[in-house]
């Protein structure tokens, strides 16, 4: 049984007893975007995370979703990458093939990777050109308010301290408006050097997943949450906010403990 509020600025809160739950509606929900997606355009453009959230996404290799998914629709981007081989223990993408992309009947030149034999700076520039041809081909919609990417959907984990994508708080790469995807060589969490998705192109995404368990997290998921006062300091997580998109939290019993009035009930 899942708790589900939305709040009046289109964001959506799910909150979920049991782990198992969480797994089985987030895989719905990313099934139900896929087909409509295709519908619509004929194809699926997703941005995934790193961290827990490939292994909380695991149900979409069991069926109903192995078969009844139209994979070979879908491209495959990175919200962010640590620039480091692909066969490396830190590399994103190594743990989406491992976790679900070697496991689902996926196009192999539909899923779009970091150079990792580069600088992260170049990096972040061949990884950007990439992503606008994508754009100009209309793979990948346009916003219609900028000239920004518009992934259909966009999935985050959040890190204790309220970071998201490789956006950490305090960074001077919060600030950054012009580019889709940028570098940092200072990463506050190893290993130091990665890219990342920018706030502007995670905002301009139809749909954007945040997916938090855990009590480790409580804390960050009520200062991102919750009307916590002007006195604190904002976090990346908060600064979350699509332009025209939808925004759904998908939260365990234990990283949403300490939201304001988080009871559950029966």
């Amino acid at each position: 049984m899942a708790l589900s509020g939305a709040n009046k600025d289109g964001r959506e809160v799910r909150i979920y007893e049991y782990l198992d739950e969480l797994n089985t509606d987030l895989a719905d929900y990313i099934a139900e975007l896929s087909e409509a997606s295709v519908k619509e355009r004929g194809v699926f453009a997703i941005a995934l995370s790193g961290g827990s959230l490939i292994s909380l996404m695991g149900k979409l290799c069991e069926a109903p979703y192995s078969k009844t998914v139209d994979w070979a629709k879908w491209y495959i981007f990175w919200v962010d990458e640590r620039v480091v081989a692909k066969n490396h223990a830190d590399s994103n993408y190594k743990l989406a093939k491992d976790g679900l992309l070697s496991k689902v009947p996926v196009v192999p030149s539909h899923v779009h990777s970091i150079n990792d034999t580069v600088s992260a700076e170049k990096a972040a520039e061949d990884y950007e050109f990439v992503i606008r041809q994508l754009v100009r081909t209309r793979v990948i919609s346009v916003s219609d308010i900028s000239d920004c990417p518009k992934f259909d959907l966009i999935l985050l984990g959040m890190g204790p301290d309220g970071h998201v994508a490789s956006l950490f708080p305090n960074h001077s790469i919060l600030d950054e408006k012009e580019e889709w995807v940028t570098f940092l060589t200072d990463s506050p969490k190893p290993p130091p050097e990665r890219i990342t998705f920018t706030l502007p192109v995670i905002n301009s995404a139809s749909n954007v997943a945040i997916v938090v368990t855990g009590s480790s997290k409580a804390e960050a998921v009520h200062s991102a949450i919750d009307e916590v006062g002007p006195d604190c300091p904002t976090l990346p997580a908060k600064m979350v906010q699509p332009t025209k998109g939808n925004l759904v939290w998908f939260l365990d019993k234990a990283a949403a403990s300490k939201l304001d009035g988080a009871k559950f009930s029966e």
